[in-house]
């Protein structure tokens, strides 16, 4: 799911690997980078999805999160960067969906 508002830079490069599909896109939004986490946060953990790890540094948010060892391999991984000098922030998603 794309951050409501944003827009989408490329299209999605999505594959099928051992862990399932997955895939990366990139996209723009005028959001601060901590509502774009939050956003995601949200719905990983709706998802059932555990945190593994959060970064903070400066203009640039990142957060990933899946279903842990005893999972299906389900991941996602966020990073969010506030453009120096803009009012817009760039994303990059990437998601494995499991087996």
């Amino acid at each position: 799911v794309i951050y409501p508002g944003g827009a989408i830079k490329t299209p999605a490069t999505v594959a099928q690997g051992p862990a399932g599909p997955g895939g990366i896109v990139e996209f723009t939004t005028d959001a601060d980078p901590e509502a774009v986490i939050a956003f995601y946060r949200q719905r990983a953990e709706a998802a059932g999805l555990k945190p593994i790890n959060t970064m903070s540094r400066g203009d640039v948010q990142a957060y990933s999160a899946g279903d842990g060892a005893d999972g299906r391999g389900q991941l996602l991984q966020v990073i969010a960067t506030r453009v120096e000098g803009e009012q817009t922030t760039d994303v990059q998603l990437d998601w494995t969906a499991g087996r």
